[in-house]
């Protein structure tokens, strides 16, 4: 009876420790690279004050400094303007002789300058022709293809206004603020019209999108919370926004790497076999347990996420002294160590790597493992820990035979942070229908920045395409991939 209680009294510290670090602590086991950077800002920010400061007080070292600033700050991109200004003397006579000078040279420099964005008005004219003699009708050119008929934009300015809210996070009203700026009304309703109107035009690429993600052998799935605007109760309901990736890069594969974001109003499993219906393969993921179910039915196997599995070790060690989790943790580190050192070689080269170096590790791990739960307190929280690594070791090991699958599930945790941003300002969406706008624009958006394609060039040019009537049969060619090969090829 003392034994159990002790037990139990041992299980409730952790659960207050746990519940005290997420209330107080770090979110997460390394600090994102935004809040590192924010930090390096400031220090530099320092430097260059005091800098300034000995340009003031100490003018005789200050052409050094310019020099090395000089030999520091890299060449500015040969296809911006130039605009050349001449500072020149006013009197060519040598001050000597009064002779006159002659040019033997000049030094050039060059500084990065800025316009503000800026509106303009495209002003269309139509003439309209008739004949004298017979005066039989009327002839003019017709009017080119809208996005929006009878609407202000044009597909730039609605592609701006796509990109900033679904790349830059900024809400609407706060887009609209920015424009009132410049002397321009447009109403948040009015934005949200266009935007609307937009995602309707592209629903048929992120539809393409996701078949092709589909027809790939290796995914990575993973899901987030959506609050979605409830005006029947007056509060908002959690929807959930499903996220599926394929990156090759790590193995050299040479399919291009996308992300289709979907939609649904739960998390019900069912919603999972609707969106991957068809997907024959590898499925890495985190540890819900709807993607077993996925997995009964045979054609998909489960590759599993360290990251997942080493955050609750983690979260015991950071709490206070706990051995066994801290050692654990240095079991896991092993494991990354190697990836590190084969990340960018085929898959065959990694799985025989894997096979000589991270086998044996494995087998030593679960070993360490099930001994270690056999000494335990079943109650407790690293009983818990141990457990959930158990019970998916073969999802979790199945890397070692395969050289395509990652040891994580970061490539589509990376790709939510952009949710998460535009989640946390916004607030929420405003209804079923906004979310999955939402997510037809964050797809093409996502997946244009993961293979280095502008998302405002891209959508200006897509939108242009459709509403001038692309044919569905080459929808292919207005992924952001092939976008990016047509790019290239131009250039070339």
């Amino acid at each position: 009876m003392l034994l159990a209680e002790r037990h139990e009294s041992e299980r409730l510290r952790q659960i207050i420790k746990e519940l005290q670090r997420h209330r107080f602590g770090r979110k997460a086991e390394t600090l994102p690279e935004e809040q590192m950077l924010l930090g390096l800002e400031d220090v530099q920010q320092v430097a260059a004050c005091t800098e300034a400061s000995q340009d003031e007080t100490a003018p005789e070292g200050r052409a050094e400094r310019a020099r090395k600033r000089r030999n520091n700050r890299g060449a500015l991109p040969a296809h911006l303007p130039r605009i050349e200004v001449v500072v020149d003397i006013d009197d060519k006579t040598c001050p000597c002789c009064q002779g006159e000078l002659h040019r033997i040279g000049e030094d050039k420099s060059e500084r990065l300058d800025m316009v503000p964005a800026q509106f303009r008005v495209v002003v269309t004219r139509r003439p309209k022709y008739a004949c004298r003699a017979c005066e039989d009708g009327v002839l003019q050119a017709e009017a080119p293809a809208r996005l929006i008929e009878g609407g202000l934009p044009t597909e730039a300015t609605v592609a701006q206004v796509l990109v900033s809210k679904y790349a830059d996070h900024l809400p609407l009203y706060r887009q609209a603020q920015i424009y009132a700026r410049q002397g321009i009304a447009l109403d948040r309703s009015t934005l949200a019209d266009w935007v609307g109107h937009a995602a309707f035009h592209l629903r048929p690429l992120h539809e393409r999108l996701l078949t092709v993600l589909r027809a790939r052998s290796k995914l990575f799935a993973d899901e987030t919370t959506v609050p979605v605007l409830d005006p029947g109760r007056g509060r908002t309901k959690t929807g959930q926004l499903w996220a599926y990736a394929a990156d090759d890069r790590p193995w050299g594969g040479l399919d291009p790497p996308g992300i289709a974001y979907v939609y649904a109003p739960d998390r019900k499993a069912e919603r999972l076999f609707s969106h991957l219906a068809g997907f024959k393969g590898v499925l890495q993921v985190d540890g819900y347990n709807a993607y077993p179910k996925l997995a009964e039915r045979g054609e998909v196997e489960l590759a599993f996420c360290w990251v997942h599995m080493r955050r609750n070790f983690y979260e015991l060690a950071t709490a206070g002294p706990a051995p066994i989790a801290s050692e654990a943790l240095k079991h896991i580190a092993a494991f990354y160590a190697i990836e590190k050192e084969i990340r960018g070689r085929s898959a065959e080269e990694r799985r025989l790597v894997r096979q000589q170096k991270s086998r044996p590790l494995a087998d030593a791990f679960e070993a360490w493992l099930r001994a270690k739960l056999a000494l335990i307190s079943q109650k407790i929280k690293l009983a818990e820990a141990i457990r959930y690594a158990l019970s998916r070791w073969q999802g979790l090991t199945r890397f070692i035979d395969d050289g395509r699958i990652e040891l994580d599930n970061n490539t589509v945790e990376r790709s939510i942070r952009g949710i998460k941003l535009s989640r946390k300002n916004a607030l929420f969406a405003g209804s079923d229908g906004g979310a999955e706008h939402w997510a037809v624009v964050a797809t093409l958006v996502e997946t244009c920045k993961i293979n280095g394609v502008d998302p405002l060039a891209y959508l200006t040019d897509v939108l242009t395409r459709i509403v001038n009537g692309h044919p569905n049969r080459d929808i292919d060619q207005l992924l952001p991939w092939a976008y990016r090969a047509q790019a290239l090829k131009a250039v070339a």
